[in-house]
C-alpha cells in the first residue's frame, strides 16, 4: 500500500523466494489492519446491536445508547406520540444525531491531523516502521481500556482520538514494513494480507456481536466489544518487540551491518548480495531526494498528485460506509427482530471479506485499471436499483422478502467493492510513484483517505436522514463519474516492474503533456539501472514505452560527466556553474557498448 520499498523484482537477479518468516512478518504485522477493521464495526455494533424491539409502543435500546445517547430515545418516543409513526423502524432516521456520528468521525480527524502534522512521517523514517508498529499498539490498548471503561461521552470521544493516532501509525507503517520485507515478486499479494486481515477482523466483530445478543449481554455487551480491541492490538505491539525490523528502514538510520542480516534472516539465505546492493544504492540515493513535497507539486509529477489523491478520495466517495451501516439497518425498518438483523450484518461482512481474495488472486492478470472499471459498472447498477427498489417501498409493509432483496442488491455493491477500490486504492498509488515522490505521494494517497473518511463519517447519516433513498442515487452518481474519470485518467500497471510505471504517463494521451515537461532523477536512475543490467546479462538494452527521452538524457551525462548527475549535482551547477567537489559519486558508468 505504501512505502519506499526497493525497485525492482526477479528480473534484477535477486535470490528472494518465498519463505515462511516472510510471511509470517507480514501477517503478523497485519494485525494493524485488524484493528482497522474492529474499530470501522465498533460503532455499528453498538447502535445495532441493542434494540430489543418495540416494547408498550417505545423503543427502548439499551446499553450504549441509553448510556451514552439517552436524547436519541427520548426523540423516538416523541416522534411516536406525535406521528404515531415508530423513528426506530425509520428507513431512514433512526440514528440521526450529530454527537453520534462525531463519536465516528472523531477517529479520522485524528489521523488527518496526525497525517499532515508530519507525525507519523517523522516517526517512520527516524524510528523504524517496527517501533512505529510497537507505539500504534500500545495506543490501541490505551484506547480500548478507555473506551471500556467509558462513564461518559468524553470518554469515548478521548478513546476514540487515540485510536485515530493509532491508525494513522499503523496503516503506514504497516504496509511499508509488508513491502519492505516480501519477496519482490510476491510483494502484491503479501501487501494485500493487510486488507484481508482487516475485512476479516470486520467479520470476526459482526460474529461476535451476534454472540453478545444471543447471550442478551445488553448492558455490558458493548464494553466487551470496545475492549476487545485490546487483543489484535496486543498482537501488534508483539510485533513490533519481536519481528525483525526491515533492512530498508534500518539501512536509512545507518544501521547497515544490522540490516545485512536482516535480509539474510527473513530471506532464508546468505546469498543477497545483489538485493543488498540494490538496497543499499537504493538508501543512498533516496537521501539526495531532499524535496520529495516540492516535487510531487510540480508540473511534471502532477498525474502521481491527482491520481493518488483520487484513489483514496474514490475508495471514500463510493458509498461503502453507507453500505456497511445500511445492511443491518433495512431488516429493523422491515420490522425484523435484532438477531435477524445482526445476521444480515454477517452476511456483509462475509461477502466482503471472500470477495477479498477475488483482488488477492486476479489482480495481476485482469490488471487495476479492469478491476476499477468492472466493479465501478457493478456497483453503479447495484446502487440504482437499491434507489429505486426504496423509492417503491418508502412505507414498508413488513414483508421480509423485499429485505432479502436488497440486501442481495447490498452484497452485490460490496463483493464489487472488496476487489476493487477496497485494496487496489492502496495498492496502484504505491505502483505509480517515482523515487523523486514517493514518500509525499503516499503521505497525500493516507491524508485524503482520512481526511474524507471523516468527512463522510460526520455527514452521511444526516443525509440518510435528509436524502432518503435518493442518498443512493447521489452515491451512484459519484461510482459513475469515478469510473469514466478511471476509463480515461488511469494507466494499467499489470506486469510492469513497479519502477518503470511512471513512464506509461510519458506516452498517455492527457498526462503527456506534464509528464513530458522534465526528466526526474529518479527516472533517470532507473534507465541507468537497466542499462547495466542488460550490460552484465549481455543482452541487448530495450527501452520500455516512455523511456526514449530519458535514455538519451542518462547517455549524454555519462558522456559528458562520466557518471549521473545527482539532486546535489544539480543544485551546485544552478549555484555556482559546476559540479562541486569532485569526489562525489554518484552510479557507477555502464560501459559504452550499451
Amino acid at each position: 500500500m505504501a512505502g519506499a520499498f526497493a525497485l525492482g523484482g526477479n528480473e534484477y537477479g535477486y535470490n528472494a523466494n518465498w519463505t515462511f518468516t516472510a510471511f509470517f512478518c507480514c501477517l503478523a504485522a497485519s494485525a494493524g489492519g485488524a484493528l482497522f477493521g474492529w474499530v470501522c464495526a465498533q460503532l455499528i455494533s453498538c447502535v445495532h446491536r441493542y434494540d430489543n424491539g418495540v416494547m408498550g409502543g417505545v423503543v427502548a435500546m439499551d446499553g450504549f445508547l441509553q448510556k451514552f445517547f439517552p436524547h436519541i430515545i427520548v426523540a423516538q418516543a416523541a416522534y411516536k406520540q406525535e406521528t404515531g409513526a415508530d423513528l426506530s423502524r425509520s428507513l431512514y432516521c433512526a440514528f440521526d444525531d450529530q454527537i453520534l456520528q462525531l463519536v465516528t468521525s472523531v477517529l479520522f480527524l485524528a489521523g488527518t491531523v496526525c497525517e499532515l502534522s508530519g507525525t507519523t512521517a517523522y516517526l517512520s523514517r527516524y524510528h523504524g516502521r517496527k517501533k512505529v508498529m510497537m507505539y500504534s499498539g500500545i495506543l490501541f490498548m490505551v484506547a480500548a481500556i478507555i473506551l471500556c471503561a467509558a462513564e461518559h461521552i468524553s470518554m469515548i470521544i478521548i478513546g476514540r482520538v487515540f485510536q485515530g493516532i493509532a491508525i494513522s501509525f499503523a496503516s503506514v507503517s504497516v504496509p511499508i514494513y509488508n513491502s519492505e520485507m516480501a519477496p519482490p515478486r510476491f510483494r502484491g499479494r503479501l501487501n494485500q494480507l493487510y486488507q484481508i486481515v482487516l475485512t476479516g477482523f470486520i467479520l470476526v466483530a459482526y460474529i461476535i456481536n451476534l454472540i453478545m445478543n444471543l447471550v442478551h449481554a445488553t448492558r455490558w455487551g458493548w464494553r466487551f466489544s470496545l475492549g476487545f480491541a485490546f487483543v489484535p492490538s496486543f498482537m501488534l505491539f508483539l510485533g513490533g518487540v519481536f519481528l525483525p525490523d526491515s533492512p530498508n528502514s534500518l539501512l536509512e538510520r545507518g544501521y547497515v551491518d544490522q540490516a545485512r542480516k536482516n535480509l539474510e534472516y527473513v530471506r532464508g539465505t546468505q546469498d543477497v548480495d545483489r538485493e543488498f546492493d540494490h538496497l543499499v544504492e537504493a538508501a543512498d540515493l533516496a537521501k539526495q531526494v531532499k524535496h520529495p513535497w516540492v516535487n510531487i507539486f510540480s508540473r511534471k509529477y502532477r498525474p502521481q498528485l491527482v491520481l493518488c489523491a483520487c484513489c483514496t478520495l474514490f475508495q471514500q466517495w463510493t458509498g461503502i460506509n453507507i453500505i456497511i451501516f445500511y445492511g443491518p439497518e433495512i431488516f429493523t425498518a422491515f420490522g425484523a427482530n435484532t438477531t435477524l438483523s445482526l445476521v444480515c450484518g454477517l452476511i456483509i461482512g462475509a461477502c466482503n471479506h471472500l470477495s477479498t481474495y477475488v483482488s488477492f488472486w486476479v489482480a495481476d492478470y485482469f490488471g487495476r485499471r479492469f478491476l476499477f472499471l468492472q466493479a465501478g459498472v457493478q456497483m453503479v447498477i447495484a446502487m440504482l436499483i437499491i434507489a429505486i427498489s426504496l423509492k417503491e417501498i418508502n412505507n414498508p409493509n413488513k414483508n421480509l422478502w423485499e429485505a432479502w432483496y436488497i440486501l442481495g442488491m447490498l452484497c452485490f455493491f460490496d463483493m464489487a467493492y472488496a476487489w476493487s477500490y477496497g485494496p487496489l486504492a492502496w495498492l496502484y498509488p504505491t505502483e505509480i510513484q517515482a523515487l523523486d515522490t514517493r514518500s509525499a505521494g503516499l503521505a497525500v494517497a493516507s491524508c485524503m483517505n482520512l481526511l474524507f473518511s471523516f468527512v463522510i463519517a460526520q455527514c452521511f447519516l444526516t443525509m440518510l436522514c435528509t436524502l432518503q433513498w435518493g442518498t443512493f442515487l447521489f452515491f451512484a452518481i459519484c461510482v459513475f463519474v469515478m469510473t469514466v474519470f478511471v476509463y480515461f485518467f488511469f494507466v494499467e500497471t499489470k506486469n510492469m516492474p513497479i519502477e518503470e510505471c511512471p513512464f506509461l504517463f510519458a506516452n498517455h494521451w492527457f498526462w503527456k503533456r506534464y509528464a513530458q515537461s522534465g526528466i526526474g532523477f529518479g527516472e533517470k536512475l532507473v534507465v541507468h539501472r537497466k542499462m547495466l543490467r542488460t550490460q552484465e546479462m549481455g543482452t541487448e538494452f530495450k527501452p520500455a514505452p516512455g523511456m526514449e527521452a530519458v535514455v538519451e538524457e542518462v547517455r549524454q551525462e555519462i558522456e559528458m560527466h562520466g557518471r549521473l548527475l545527482t539532486p546535489l549535482d544539480m543544485e551546485n551547477i544552478k549555484g555556482h556553474g559546476t559540479l562541486g567537489s569532485q569526489d562525489s559519486t554518484g552510479p557507477p558508468k555502464p560501459s559504452s557498448t550499451v
